[in-house]
């Protein structure tokens, strides 16, 4: 995120998009609701009718797999009226003229015919984003899981920095992080290509820091694979062994069909978690871990606030912290790795990492601070980009609208889109724990709209098989309001019937994420 969660409630307009917000991040949303209730606007631009509508100004309804389309139009329009923000373009960014050139064919008319948004919606729209002085967007998986996410995410920038939105209060392009502390496992190098802070793993100088702080010799310069290429080659058997912590792809991995015959297709398997999972039921070896309430560290959250997480309860049976299991099987690999603490561990990040190096175990006792944080007497960042950007001035990508990699046909009508309940957690792997929590959501359903399910011929409540080209679930028919014609949603949570195992495995070429959010099936009633 650019800007931090209580800065949203500052913004004049709030356009989110790809974000079930209420459902996926409840206690943000509040502060989104709570800007609705003060008169500011919210605009929601989703394939579904999702419970945050009822607190939006527009809602506008794109087809699945359609976003560069409408943020194009959007520009479009913003540009054509000369609504857009000249001295930020002059000052702050290039590559304007590219990116006018490529939207001047997306006029209103062109975007409704791709987008099934009508014109003067996309024209509204872009007129209350421009104008507003102080404009945010929030999106999430919505946005990124596509085999043109990356794209995506380009085409948001390009529209907040065409208006000027970016570097100050109650603007930004804020990115909803799906989980606790995946922005910290990021920020850790928990990424294929790049050591902490995103140091590129082929810098010749990261790579030296590196060596030098952990006094060794001939560290990799090769980055690494992917989880979507590490079970193709598994599947291939060019890839023979796999180390898993902390999550369960055996259900929330694509094509779950292939995924399968992946994992079986390994020679060594090893998942270190909390509970046995899917995943861990196919394991050779289980590897019991603490949960966070167990230890001591810190989480880095969804708006680059490094807080402490302070340890709570004792940690049951055999259970180790994920960081001694670690130094344990390295040091029985012949490099001898031990830590006294956790502080001692942040010490040494805050050593290798520049975005972390002001920020002490000290300063975080009582509230957390924003990386960057270079040096112990900076305040830390809440926003970003203020006065220049990473680059130096920000780069407009030019972008044209593509299609989905998987579309509807004769056989495979509707579109599936995936996601999340209130109720339940990824997997549900801790939360189909609580009996209070499966009384609330207890099994899977085929959320489908009136008129789709009268088409079919299929009541509520009834049991329906639903077909992808890749396998078939079973589960209960849910008619409901926030589905729109043609578009079925279903969650991933439910291992029993997997929507994964419905789901396309095509990727986004950049960051290699799979295509969760579109793909072609059809529904038939239960025998």
């Amino acid at each position: 995120m650019t800007n931090t969660i209580a800065d949203i409630e500052t913004a004049d307009v709030i356009l989110v998009t790809g974000s079930n917000t209420t459902e996926n991040h409840p206690v943000l949303s509040t502060f989104i609701k709570r800007a609705a209730l003060k008169g500011k606007t919210v605009i929601v631009i989703d394939p579904r009718k999702i419970k945050l509508t009822e607190h939006s100004q527009k809602w506008l309804r794109p087809n699945p797999g359609t976003d560069i389309a409408w943020i194009n139009g959007l520009m479009n329009v913003i540009v054509k009226e000369n609504l857009h923000d000249k001295e930020f373009i002059k000052n702050r960014t290039e590559g304007f003229e590219a990116l006018q050139e490529t939207v001047k064919k997306y006029t209103p008319a062109y975007v409704e015919e791709i987008t099934g948004i009508p014109a003067n919606d996309i024209v509204e729209t872009a007129r209350l984003f421009a104008k507003a002085e102080k404009a945010s967007i929030c999106y999430c998986m919505g946005i990124t899981q596509h085999t043109c996410g990356t794209d995506n995410v380009k085409s948001l920038a390009n529209l907040s920095m065409l208006c000027g939105h970016l570097g100050k209060a109650g603007g930004g392009v804020n990115p909803l992080r799906g989980q606790n502390n995946v922005q910290g496992a990021c920020d850790m190098g928990g990424l294929p290509n790049v050591f902490t802070a995103y140091q590129k793993v082929d810098d010749p100088t990261a790579v030296r820091k590196y060596e030098t702080a952990w006094n060794i010799s001939g560290l990799s310069n090769k980055p690494g694979l992917a989880v979507t290429e590490m079970i193709h080659k598994a599947e291939k058997g060019e890839f023979k062994s796999l180390y898993i912590i902390g999550e369960n792809p055996l259900v929330s991995d694509p094509d779950l069909n292939h995924a399968e015959k992946g994992f079986r297709n390994l020679e060594f398997l090893v998942v270190q978690d909390i509970f046995l999972t899917e995943t861990a039921k196919l394991a050779d070896v289980v590897l019991p871990s603490f949960c966070f309430a167990e230890k001591d560290g810190t989480f880095s959250n969804t708006e680059r606030r490094v807080q402490r997480v302070r340890k709570a309860v004792e940690a049951p049976g055999f259970a180790r912290e994920d960081w001694k299991i670690t130094c344990e099987i390295a040091t029985r690999m012949g490099t001898k790795m031990h830590y006294n603490s956790s502080e001692e561990i942040f010490e040494e990040i805050r050593k290798v990492t520049p975005s972390y190096a002001g920020i002490t175990w000290e300063r975080i006792e009582n509230g957390g601070i924003h990386w960057p944080c270079p040096t112990v007497d900076h305040p830390g960042t809440p926003i970003l980009h203020t006065t220049q950007f990473t680059r130096g001035k920000g780069l407009f990508h030019a972008i044209d609208h593509q299609a989905p990699a998987e579309v509807t046909d004769a056989q495979y009508p509707l579109i599936l889109t995936t996601g999340r309940v209130l109720y339940h957690y990824h997997t549900g792997s801790m939360t189909m724990k609580s009996n209070g929590l499966n009384e609330m959501s207890p099994e899977c359903f085929v959320e489908i709209s009136q008129n789709d399910a009268a088409k079919l011929d299929i009541d509520d409540g009834e049991m329906v098989n639903v077909f992808s080209r890749r396998g078939k679930i079973k589960a209960k028919l849910s008619v409901s309001s926030k589905a729109v014609d043609g578009t079925v949603f279903i969650p991933f949570h439910f291992a029993k019937a997997a929507a994964n195992r419905l789901t396309n495995a095509k990727i986004d070429p950049v960051a290699k994420i799979p295509e969760f959010k579109v793909c072609a099936i059809t529904i038939q009633k239960a025998a």
